[in-house]
C-alpha cells in the first residue's frame, strides 16, 4: 500500500511538472496542422487512382459534424500531384512533427535518456506525427461515426438480409477491433519515443489507460456532434472547429499523462 501511494506521489509530481504544461498543447496544435498535408495526400492518391473525391467528401460529411467536413472538404478536393502539393506536404509534415518531437525529447528527458542524432528523431517524429493522425481519423470515422458511415455505404444495396448481417457484424466486433488498434499503436508510439531501448511491457498500463481515456474522449465527442445539432446557431462552423480542438487537446493530454505512467512504471520495474 505505501509503495503504491509513493507511486500515486510520483507519478503526480511528473504530471504536475513543466514539461507537463506546456506538451498537450503543443501536441495538440501539431497534430491539428498535420491534418491537412495527410488529407491532402488522400486527396492526390485518390485523383492519381482515379478514385471518385465525391466519395471520399461524402464519407467526410458523414464522418464528421458538418461545419468540420466543409472546411476540410477543400483540402481534400484536390487536382493530384504537382511541385506545390508536394513541397505542401513536405513542408506540412516537418511542422507537424515538432509535436512528435517535442514528446520524443520529453520522454528522454522523464525517462533520463540522452538525445540520439537529430536526423533520427526527425524522421522518427514524422512517423510518429503520421501515426498519431491516422489513429485520430480511426477514432473519428470508425469509433465515433462507424455507425453512420456504414449506414451510407451500405444505403445501395438491395438486399436488407445482407444489410442486417454486416450492420449486426459491425456492432460485434467494432469494439474488440478497435481497442486492439487502438492498443497496439499506443504501445508502439510509447516504444519507440525515447532514444533509448524500453522493453514494450513497460508501457503497458501507459498504453491502456491512454486507450480507455482516448475511447472515452471520442464518445462524449461523439455524443456531443450527434446529439446538439443547433450548438452553432451563434457562431457557425467557428463552433465545430473549436470542438475539435477541445477534443485534440483532451487526446493529446490523455496521450503525455499515459507516458508519466510508463515512466514510473520503468523506473519501479528496473528497482526491482
Amino acid at each position: 500500500m505505501n509503495r503504491f501511494k509513493r507511486y500515486l506521489k510520483k507519478l503526480f509530481e511528473i504530471i504536475v511538472s513543466p514539461n507537463m504544461a506546456y506538451l498537450p498543447g503543443n501536441l495538440a496544435f501539431f497534430l491539428l496542422l498535420s491534418i491537412f498535408p495527410i488529407l491532402t495526400l488522400i486527396g492526390a492518391i485518390a485523383s492519381k487512382f482515379s478514385i471518385n473525391i465525391d466519395t471520399i467528401i461524402d464519407a467526410l460529411n458523414v464522418a464528421l459534424p458538418s461545419g468540420v467536413a466543409k472546411t476540410l472538404e477543400s483540402v481534400i478536393a484536390g487536382k493530384g500531384f504537382d511541385s506545390n502539393i508536394v513541397i505542401f506536404m513536405i513542408i506540412g509534415f516537418f511542422l507537424a512533427s515538432n509535436g512528435a518531437h517535442a514528446i520524443i525529447l520529453a520522454s528522454n528527458n522523464l525517462y533520463g535518456f540522452p538525445n540520439s542524432d537529430y536526423i533520427k528523431r526527425r524522421i522518427k517524429a514524422i512517423f510518429i506525427t503520421i501515426l498519431i493522425v491516422l489513429l485520430l481519423i480511426f477514432m473519428l470515422v470508425f469509433v465515433a461515426f462507424g455507425n453512420h458511415l456504414l449506414s451510407f455505404i451500405l444505403r445501395e444495396v438491395q438486399d436488407k438480409n445482407l444489410v442486417n448481417l454486416i450492420y449486426n457484424l459491425f456492432k460485434i466486433l467494432k469494439w474488440p477491433f478497435a481497442i486492439f488498434v487502438i492498443f497496439f499503436n499506443i504501445k508502439m508510439i510509447y516504444t519507440i519515443a525515447p532514444d533509448w531501448k524500453i522493453l514494450s511491457k513497460h508501457t503497458t498500463r501507459g498504453a491502456v489507460f491512454t486507450t480507455l481515456g482516448w475511447i472515452i474522449v471520442i464518445q462524449i465527442y461523439s455524443f456531443w456532434a450527434t446529439h446538439f445539432s443547433n450548438y452553432d446557431i451563434f457562431y457557425g462552423s467557428l463552433s465545430n472547429i473549436a470542438i475539435l480542438m477541445l477534443m485534440t487537446y483532451l487526446i493529446s493530454y490523455v496521450l503525455v499523462i499515459g507516458i508519466a505512467i510508463n515512466v514510473k512504471t520503468y523506473e519501479y520495474k528496473i528497482e526491482d
